[in-house]
């Protein structure tokens, strides 16, 4: 590879390194700490499975002489983990730091002295002042999901005592002056290897996380990190893409996200950021799908409703529609003309949306014959709030204005109409938008994750999550 070709590719790994994210997720004390608790229990399970070797071996032990010794079958019979710690390490990883572990073992011995002189019994040995110091580094892997390693680990066992069933009181010496630093070096090469083997194990839970989760039949959202984690004293937080798509068809918006930075929060274990690029990226894939689009007809109106879609309601205000088209039922089609703008201040989320009402005759055999175009300005807000995984909706009319873009049947005032077009928007367009606004888009999650005690704020330019969370299974 040329120079300029090396150079050329680290820039462009540069800007898709330094991309915004559109979604930030801070794990806070509160959330690691339970993180913590969850793999301590895997770090106790896997500690419990150490094979201890049997050992062996000739001394001399004062007053016998040369004895021929061993230990053999030791089993854990119990473990513990009483002190442990998560630390973050800005800028670097997290520290799992372990003191006072202990462990009890169970085994058999047997010596052999004086050549002819054969003894044995059973043991109970307590391992006691385990520490264990292992730094965990926190990346991003080859598809933006998050990945862990071991990348240094110290184990130390303190002191050892043992109990003999059986047996003359020199077997202490022995144990004390040769067994003793045997077992625990035996013990110490064993304790790493299974602690980074829990970290490692980690992993496939961490590829569980939704990098790019489906929303319906015609979009997607892409969850990857856009930078490696940011790692403060006090929290761990993950920058996201947070970018909508049209399945199978990854085309860029014409806007960027704007940088936001989440406050300083902790009374959640979790907190997620989505900013207001989201929604918009949304807006940009719904309108290029053509999904923003919604045909009327007269069977969606309430029968209650003295508004009819025909031409006989429609031939009162234009009555040119009344004069080339009696009788006839009619159809509307409402649909955005470029996606809509999603703005976010305190307290308030407002879409501003463009787009077109074309009016429709039913001819009786089906054929639709085009009655006028209205051009339509509208502004609605917005309710947020989470179920279940989701992000969810529903939204409110704020005003709308209407403007006659292309007629087919005369010069009209459009004004006179608009009590139709509310009616129509407010029974009609409206309760379908909250349909599809009701079943949410997934948030950022990992495995079986339950998000608890959730509140949502909307702050300037974007929303925040706040929520503690659990796993189950």
């Amino acid at each position: 590879m040329s120079p300029c070709s090396l150079l050329a590719l680290l820039a462009v790994i540069s800007l898709t390194l330094a991309a915004s994210p559109g979604v930030k997720v801070k794990l806070t004390d509160k959330g690691i700490e339970y993180g913590k608790q969850i793999g301590m229990a895997s770090l106790q399970q896997k500690l419990k499975t150490i094979k201890v070797p049997d050992l062996s071996g000739t001394e001399k032990v004062p007053p016998i002489g040369k004895v021929k010794y061993s230990l053999t079958g030791m089993t854990i019979v119990n473990l513990g983990l009483p002190k442990s710690a998560l630390v973050l390490m800005p800028g670097t990883g997290v520290r799992l730091a372990i003191t006072n572990a202990f462990i009890n073992l169970h085994g058999n011995w047997r010596v052999r002295y004086f050549r002819f002189i054969q003894d044995h019994g059973s043991f109970d040995l307590t391992v006691n002042g385990l520490t264990i110091t292992a730094d965990i580094a926190i990346k991003s892997d080859e598809t933006g999901r998050p990945t862990v390693s071991t990348v240094n680990c110290v184990a130390n066992v303190g002191s050892a005592s043992i109990k003999f069933h059986g047996g003359a009181s020199w077997l202490y010496n022995l144990f004390k002056s040769y067994i003793d630093k045997a077992l625990r070096s035996a013990l110490q090469k064993q304790i790493c290897p299974l602690v980074a083997d829990v970290i490692t194990d980690m992993n496939p839970h961490l590829k569980t996380f939704n990098v790019l989760a489906k929303v319906d039949q015609y979009a997607e959202i892409e969850y990857s990190m856009v930078t490696s984690p940011t790692i403060s004293k006090s929290s761990i937080e993950f920058s996201l893409k947070g970018e909508f798509y049209n399945i199978g068809k990854h085309q860029e918006p014409p806007f960027s996200p704007t940088p936001f930075s989440l406050p300083p929060q902790d009374n959640n274990m979790l907190y997620i950021g989505v900013s207001s690029f989201t929604p918009n990226s949304a807006g940009f894939v719904y309108n290029n799908a053509g999904a923003l689009s919604l045909h009327v007809t007269d069977d969606m109106i309430p029968p209650s409703s003295p508004i009819r879609l025909n031409t006989g309601t429609f031939g009162v205000f234009i009555p040119e529609i009344a004069k080339r088209f009696p009788g006839m039922m009619m159809k509307l089609l409402v649909k955005t003309v470029k996606e809509p703008t999603i703005s976010l201040e305190p307290n308030n989320v407002t879409v501003q949306a463009s787009g077109t009402v074309t009016a429709y005759a039913i001819q009786p055999n089906t054929t639709l014959s085009p009655l006028f175009v209205l051009n339509m300005e509208g502004s609605v807000s917005a309710q947020m709030n989470v179920t279940g995984v989701k992000l969810a909706g529903a939204i409110t009319l704020n005003k709308i204005e209407m403007t006659l873009g292309t007629s087919y049947v005369g010069q009209f005032q459009v004004q006179p109409l608009d009590n139709i077009f509310l009616m129509v928007l407010k029974v009609v367009v409206i309760p379908k938008v909250n349909a599809r606004l009701e079943k949410g888009f997934p948030l950022p999650t990992i495995g079986k994750m339950n998000l608890i005690n959730t509140q949502l704020q909307v702050l300037k330019d974007y929303m925040l999550i706040g929520t503690d969370v659990q796993f189950t299974g």
